[in-house]
């Protein structure tokens, strides 16, 4: 049956244009914005939009995440970049944070009790720093008080009398040890390790060689003399070290009595002002036990005490009793918010930074840092999902951290083993907080088929979409975007014909005519670059102009692959034709992708066919040049020819599928119709018109099924044509359910009307075929079987003269072609078939 029935009419040139059945009209080619619907002149008239647009699943998602807490409830937003997630979750979270109370602050102190630990204090918000300073004043009060009174007379009268005391008992042990020693002929005197004791003999000292010559008996006698010499300064020395310990414990007490006169009532003052937290107590009270055990420490002169502050910052053993304030809130407002976009171990869990002192690496409490997670913690945390996934051990350690509900610092050289982070000791901080990921779909559905925990923790998905309905209320909600950007930016306003094309770019972004994008960042690119176009136009308004030299120059900026490949097809450098009619040979449409350009390119299939037993060979699958999709869009052909010719009789067909001149791979299923129509022009020889191009899907059924990019597709076919010359009779067919796709360019709908190009709309392949072949499918399908029963008899009964033990040439190819993926039940037939 012969399509061409006419449906629609244009005047042209005084005469009457028709029009196919399946063409489609220009209005069908471009979805308008219907500017009437517009109740303003200016985006100045237009109130600012609130919320967001075109994402009330995302909106819903993020109001019950935020409001559930619980440690299970952490949220994943997913969706592509430039749909407003992150500005739009980080504005909420602004709004309700500020309902939130503020977090406590947290201190890092040197524990006494365990010198190698750090302890962790907590406090109401704002008063870590009013601690820290506390702390600093403490001590220098502390070291002014002990140094006046330890300075003082009063404590040196008490110093020396406990001195005079023990001197005096001291000196009466001593005499009467050397009175005891004289009656027995000995000389006592003091040395640094105990006494030494000389012989005296007739009342003069003398030496060892003249001891040696005394008589035996007066030796004798002299030796037992030593023996109870040196019994009796044994005990002295014993009652002269107890009172030394003696002396020393009461300068102790004195010291101790001294300091806690002086230290008790500075740090109690301070135990008054922080009694509400008992942490804080508890510190000090250990504070004051080291400086009473301590206390002569603090002791400094008149000129250290003139440059105090400088002397307590040197001063090592001072150093213990500063305050690292660790995490400060005083300058928060309600519940913290911490983006962070590179979640490295050290900037998510803090780090302890060492210094080197001679060759060795130490650290202190002082030199805790927190991290991301210590900042947000009693707030809301936010990351890029795949930065935290990259970066090393950061993951496992949030997933840690969310289980435990506590952090402590992890340095990533401890992770590695290369520093000893044992070396301090850190108490952990109790951890409150919601995490919210930001990332990509896939890595959504990736994370949660194969992490467990991730499914545990993370139970709230704010998906946003990166399009939305169009319709009149989206419309105006675009025209509110435009006027509360270009307001915050100081822009010039949008007048209401540039709103209305700007919202057919947007709908051209999502390649759909009943959709606007919503990746706002491709909508705010145009907005800053028309109003650059109007300041060089000297323009107060925005117009339709500054808008086309906006979206037409960045295209342009990026379009020089697209110009390159044209000046191909101009310079013949890839073949194509645009008129006449070949067998098995068709156009046609391809999208090419590079950078965030996109654009059609034409490619020439070639097909060509024989008898045999081969099959559909895909030459690209052959190569390794062809997707898995592509490749299963070619079988689907021989689903296709089963179905219709191989019910009598099998497929004796060899057939090789070619696009021609490309270098770069294939994938996609969209050239399946297109290599279809080839196919059966290259089996029945009926040629193909080359003013026609086509794209489509099609199944095994013959149904035409839609593809993707076929807007940028029909456009480059379009800008070849117009290259080599536009006949009238140059078109596309694309497949039916695709025309709601339609966004093309002003030229081509003015092509169309008036009939210098031509878009048609299929359903089924036998509607293509008629169109691309000008013969009805019966008259094809006819062609098609006669050819087919030929090449079946060829393969089956022909008579070639052969000697019996010589093979014909027939037999030869026949027997090559057989191992170009015949089955074994084919096989079987063919030998059933030789017997007959």
């Amino acid at each position: 049956m012969n399509m061409m029935v006419v449906v629609y009419y244009l005047k042209k040139n005084g005469g009457i244009m028709l029009r196919h059945p399946l063409e489609l009209t220009p209005d069908q080619l471009r979805r308008l914005c219907n500017i009437t619907a517009f109740p303003f002149k200016t985006t100045d008239e237009v109130p600012e939009i609130e919320g967001m647009m075109g994402q009330k699943r995302a909106e819903e998602a993020m109001q019950f995440g935020l409001g559930i807490e619980h440690n299970s409830y952490h949220m994943y937003i997913s969706g592509p970049k430039g749909t407003g997630r992150t500005s739009y979750a980080k504005s909420l979270i602004d709004k309700l944070s500020k309902e939130k109370p503020i977090p406590e602050d947290w201190c890092y102190v040197y524990c006494f009790q365990q010198p190698d630990k750090a302890q962790a204090l907590n406090l109401p918000a704002g008063r870590g720093k009013a601690f820290q300073k506390d702390m600093v004043e403490m001590v220098e009060e502390v070291v002014i008080q002990v140094s006046r009174a330890f300075n003082s007379e009063d404590y040196d009268r008490q110093r020396n009398e406990i001195s005079r005391i023990y001197q005096e008992e001291k000196n009466r042990l001593l005499n009467y040890l050397q009175a005891y020693s004289k009656e027995r002929n000995f000389f006592v005197k003091a040395i640094s390790t105990g006494f030494a004791f000389k012989p005296i003999y007739k009342d003069e000292e003398i030496t060892e060689e003249e001891y040696e010559m005394l008589p035996d008996e007066v030796r004798e006698e002299m030796d037992e003399y030593l023996a109870e010499v040196q019994e009796m300064a044994l005990e002295v020395l014993i009652k002269i070290k107890k009172l030394e310990r003696l002396a020393k414990k009461r300068l102790l007490q004195l010291e101790k009595k001294v300091g806690i006169f002086v230290v008790s009532p500075i740090i109690q003052e301070f135990v008054e002002i922080y009694e509400d937290c008992e942490k804080v107590v508890n510190y000090l009270k250990a504070v004051e036990e080291d400086m009473l055990e301590n206390v002569y420490q603090f002791v400094m002169d008149d000129e250290d005490l003139l440059i105090l502050s400088e002397k307590i910052e040197g001063e090592p053993f001072l150093q213990k009793y500063r305050v690292n304030l660790f995490i400060d809130n005083s300058n928060t407002e309600g519940a913290p918010l911490v983006m962070e976009f590179n979640p490295t171990l050290n900037k998510l869990t803090g780090a302890v930074e060492y210094i080197n002192s001679n060759g060795v690496l130490k650290t202190s409490f002082l030199h805790i840092k927190p991290g991301a997670v210590h900042m947000a913690n009693g707030g809301y945390l936010m990351m890029e999902a795949s930065k935290l996934l990259t970066n090393p051990y950061s993951w496992e350690t949030l997933k840690r951290i969310l289980q435990t509900k506590e952090i402590t610092v992890e340095n990533m050289g401890s992770q590695l083993g290369i520093i000893d982070g044992g070396s301090l000791k850190l108490e952990p901080i109790p951890i409150q907080l919601k995490v919210i990921l930001i990332g990509s779909e896939q890595l959504y559905y990736l994370l949660h088929h194969y992490d467990e925990d991730f499914q545990k923790y993370f139970k709230v998905l704010v998906d946003f979409d990166d399009e939305m309905e169009r319709n009149r209320e989206n419309e105006i909600r675009m025209a509110q975007f435009i006027s509360s950007y270009t307001k915050a930016k100081g822009l010039r306003p949008f007048d209401h014909e540039s709103v209305a094309r700007l919202v057919e770019y947007s709908s051209r972004l999502t390649g759909s005519q009943k959709k606007l994008s919503t990746r706002f960042n491709k909508i705010i690119e145009i907005i800053v670059e028309a109003d650059r176009w109007a300041a060089l136009a000297h323009h107060d308004i925005i117009t339709v102009e500054d808008i086309k030299k906006a979206i037409g120059h960045k295209s342009y900026r990026v379009g020089k692959y697209p110009e390159k490949i044209r000046q191909q097809f101009k310079d013949e450098h890839v073949l194509i034709d645009v008129a006449g009619e070949k067998v098995g040979v068709i156009n046609g449409l391809s999208v090419l992708s590079i950078g965030e350009n996109s654009f059609g390119k034409p490619s020439v299939i070639t097909i060509t066919s024989s008898a045999g037993r081969g099959g559909i060979v895909n030459i690209e699958r052959e190569v390794n040049l062809s997707g898995e999709i592509y490749d299963k869009g070619v079988l689907i052909l021989t689903g296709f020819l089963l179905e219709q010719f191989a019910q009598n009789r099998p497929l004796a067909l060899s057939a090789r599928i070619c696009f021609e001149q490309s270098y770069g791979g294939v994938d996609g299923d969209s050239a399946s119709s297109t290599e279809l129509y080839g196919l059966l022009s290259s089996i029945s020889g009926i040629p193909i018109k080359q003013n026609i191009a086509v794209t489509g899907s099609v199944n095994q059924k013959g149904l035409i099924q839609p593809v993707g990019g076929v807007t940028e597709k029909i456009e480059g076919f379009f800008n070849v044509c117009k290259q080599k010359g536009l006949t009238g009779d140059q078109g596309v067919i694309i497949p039916h359910q695709n025309v709601e796709n339609l966004m093309l360019s002003e030229e081509i709908v003015e092509a169309v009307k008036v009939g210098q190009f031509h878009i048609y709309a299929v359903k089924h392949v036998n509607e293509g075929m008629a169109l691309v072949m000008g013969e009805s499918h019966e008259k094809i399908y006819e062609a098609v079987n006669k050819k087919l029963d030929k090449y079946y008899g060829v393969l089956t009964n022909g008579k070639v003269k052969k000697k019996k033990s010589e093979k014909s040439k027939f037999e030869a190819y026949k027997e090559d072609d057989l191992k170009e993926g015949q089955t074994k039940e084919e096989q079987a037939e063919e030998e059933e078939l030789k017997k007959k």
